[in-house]
C-alpha cells in the first residue's frame, strides 16, 4: 500500500466494511467516488446548526446559509479558474449541465440545418441533448470518428469542425480512459465559429481544469464522481454566451420582475438557478475540493498512473490474450479507467463473481452506446481507480478473474 493511499483511506469510513465476508475492493469510482468523512461532517454541520432558505430571509440563518452557498459558488470558481464568478452555475448534476446548454442554445441560435457535432466516445448526457434539440430545431447531429486504440481521430475532427454550430467533446472518457486534446479541439471550434461544450466529468476528479487555457466555450461536471455528494453539479459558462442565451427553468429566484404582462430575468448566476438549489451539497461540494486540493492533483495523478501501470502488467501477464482492454495502451495518455471483456464471459456475470470476493465493478454500456458499437461489443467491465486504491486490491481483481475464468473453463 502506498503512503498516500494508507494515509488516505481512513477518511473514508465505506472503505473499512466487508461484503460478503470479504474486505471491500471499491473499484467503480468512474460511476461514483466515495465521500471522506470531511465531507459528511461539513453537511452534517450546515444541516445541524445553520440551514434555511438562500437569498430570501434577512434573519441570522438565511445569512448564514446564503454566505456558504456564495462561498461554494467562489469555491468553484477558483477550481476551474473561471474568469468570473458568476460563470459558474449550480445543477443537479452533470447531466442538467448538458441539458441546460443544449436547451437554451438550441432555442437562441440552432435552427434547420445546422450542425452539432459530438464524438463518438460521448456518455449519453452528452449526446441525447443534442438529439432533442436536434429533432426540435431541425439541426444535425454529425459525429467525430476515433482511431483504433480509441483516441479521438484530430485530422476528422479537424475537417469535421468548420461549418458545424456546436462541437461536443468529453474531456476524459468514461469508457475508455482516454484523455483528450481539448485545448486543441477547442481552439479549432474557436477558429471556426463553433460553440464549444466539454463534458469534464470524468476530468474533475483526478487532474486539474482551466477553463481560460482549455478555450471552451462551456463546461460542465459533477460532484458525486470527485469526493463531493450527490445532486450537485457545475456548469461554467462565458458570460456573453450565459447572458445571450434563454433560461432553462422557470420559477422563483431566477427572476427580477414578474408582472401581468411578463417577467424579466435575474442577472446571473441566478438566471438558471431556478427554485431552492441544493445548498448543503454546494456546502460539500466546496469541502471536497478543498480535500482533493490539500492531496494535490500532481499526487493523484502519479498514483493512479502507478497503479495504472500496475493494473496492466498484472492482468496481461496473468491472461495474455484472454483479457482485451480497450483505450490507449500509453497509460500516460489515459486517466484511472480500465474497460476490458475477458474471455467470454458476459461482463454482468462477471461482475458478480468478483462481487462475491468483495471486489466492486461496473458492468454494461455505462452509458456510452454509440462508442459500445464502435468497438464492435455490446458491453464491457470496467473497473475505475481513485487514489484511496491500492495494489493490494489490484491482486484482488486479479484473484477475482482467476477465479471466474476456473468456473467458466477459459
Amino acid at each position: 500500500m502506498t503512503d498516500l493511499a494508507s494515509r488516505i483511506r481512513q477518511d473514508f469510513p465505506i472503505l473499512q466494511r466487508k461484503v460478503h465476508n470479504v474486505p471491500l475492493v471499491y473499484l467503480d469510482n468512474g460511476a461514483s467516488s466515495q465521500r471522506p468523512v470531511q465531507v459528511i461532517a461539513a453537511m452534517d454541520e450546515h444541516y445541524r446548526m445553520h440551514h434555511a432558505n438562500i437569498h430570501r430571509g434577512a434573519h441570522t440563518l438565511g445569512e448564514e446559509s446564503t454566505q456558504a452557498y456564495e462561498s461554494a459558488r467562489e469555491k468553484v470558481a477558483g477550481f476551474v479558474n473561471a474568469p468570473a464568478t458568476h460563470e459558474i452555475i449550480f445543477t443537479k448534476n452533470a447531466t442538467e449541465a448538458f441539458n441546460l446548454v443544449a436547451s437554451s442554445c438550441g432555442r437562441f441560435f440552432l435552427s434547420e440545418g445546422d450542425r452539432i457535432l459530438v464524438s463518438a466516445m460521448e456518455h449519453h448526457a452528452n449526446i441525447v441533448p443534442w438529439f432533442m434539440v436536434a429533432e426540435q430545431t431541425g439541426a444535425k447531429v454529425d459525429w467525430i470518428p476515433l482511431t483504433s486504440d480509441g483516441q479521438i481521430d484530430l485530422e476528422a475532427a479537424h475537417a469535421l469542425i468548420p461549418g458545424a454550430k456546436i462541437v461536443a467533446c468529453t474531456a476524459v472518457s468514461n469508457v475508455l480512459g482516454t484523455i483528450n486534446p481539448i485545448a486543441e479541439i477547442c481552439a479549432k471550434a474557436r477558429e471556426s465559429g463553433a460553440v464549444s461544450v466539454v463534458d469534464a466529468a470524468q476530468l474533475a476528479p483526478h487532474l486539474p481544469i482551466d477553463v481560460q487555457a482549455l478555450g471552451c466555450d462551456f463546461l460542465g461536471f459533477t460532484g458525486h464522481k470527485m469526493c463531493g455528494p450527490t445532486g450537485i453539479g457545475v456548469l461554467w459558462g462565458r458570460t456573453e454566451l450565459l447572458d445571450a442565451i434563454p433560461p432553462f427553468l422557470g420559477g422563483g429566484e431566477m427572476i427580477e420582475i414578474v408582472d401581468f404582462e411578463g417577467f424579466t430575468t435575474a442577472p446571473l448566476p441566478y438566471k438558471f438557478e431556478a427554485g431552492t438549489m441544493p445548498i448543503a451539497e454546494a456546502i460539500g461540494l466546496a469541502t471536497a475540493i478543498d480535500y482533493l486540493t490539500d492531496i494535490g492533483f500532481d499526487a493523484i495523478r502519479k498514483h493512479e498512473v502507478d497503479l495504472l501501470g500496475t493494473t496492466f502488467d498484472m492482468l496481461t501477464s496473468a491472461f495474455g490474450d484472454k483479457i482485451r482492454i480497450y483505450g490507449p495502451q500509453d497509460i500516460n495518455r489515459r486517466s484511472g479507467i480500465l474497460s476490458f471483456n475477458f474471455g467470454d464471459i458476459h461482463p454482468h456475470d462477471l461482475a458478480s463473481i468478483l462481487d462475491a470476493e468483495g471486489v466492486a465493478i461496473r458492468a454494461g454500456h455505462h452509458c456510452a452506446q454509440p462508442l459500445m458499437r464502435t468497438l464492435g461489443v455490446q458491453a464491457t467491465a470496467r473497473a475505475s481507480f481513485y487514489f484511496y486504491n491500492t495494489k493490494e486490491e489490484v491482486e484482488i481483481l486479479a484473484h477475482g478473474l482467476e477465479k471466474a475464468a476456473d468456473i467458466f473453463g477459459i
